[in-house]
């Protein structure tokens, strides 16, 4: 852009910017923000049509006028066709296809196995049988407290296993 369409650009903004706004705000149902995108985009297509520029052939307040109004529109029967919902719900639901439990079932069976004996044991009694604490020492054959304190360190040693594998439950 030579300096001198700069200036004329520059002479068309300080003339018509405003009143072109305040035209534009009454279209767009008074969104500000929306009309100070069109008022840009409208300069900007006078600025793309150098004719406009050129005040010898009258004022381009029409022009401008013109293009802002078919600007919004545009934008209007665009915004009719992919109408918008509003909602309070997430449209897309996310559905389970069984991979994360696979996967999760994966990582702790492997960091079972890294378990000894005694406290797989424990944990297979307690969490996947359900079995009471007394229930469990009968099937053991071990006093009550060790299932506990089997149960917690277990527990604890299965935390680090799942931590060292990099795995997130």
């Amino acid at each position: 852009m030579t300096s001198s369409e700069a200036d004329l650009l520059r002479t068309l903004h300080d003339e018509h910017a405003r009143a072109l706004w305040s035209y534009v705000v009454n279209l767009t149902n008074g969104d500000r923000g929306r009309a100070q995108d069109v008022v840009q985009e409208t300069l900007l297509r006078a600025w793309r049509n150098p004719q406009v520029l050129d005040q010898s052939r009258g004022s381009a307040r029409g022009w401008l006028f013109t293009v802002a109004k078919r600007i919004v529109i545009d934008d209007w029967r665009s915004a009719r066709s992919r109408p918008e919902f509003v909602t309070d719900e997430v449209p897309e639901q996310p559905v389970s296809d069984g991979i994360d439990q696979a996967l999760d079932h994966q990582l702790v069976t492997a960091a079972l196995r890294t378990l000894s004996t005694q406290h797989r044991e424990v944990l297979h009694e307690c969490y996947l049988r359900g079995a009471s604490v007394a229930q469990a020492a009968v099937t053991l054959g071990v006093p009550p407290g060790t299932v506990k304190s089997r149960t917690h360190y277990a527990l604890h040693a299965l935390r680090l296993a799942l931590d060292e594998m990099g795995g997130v439950l």
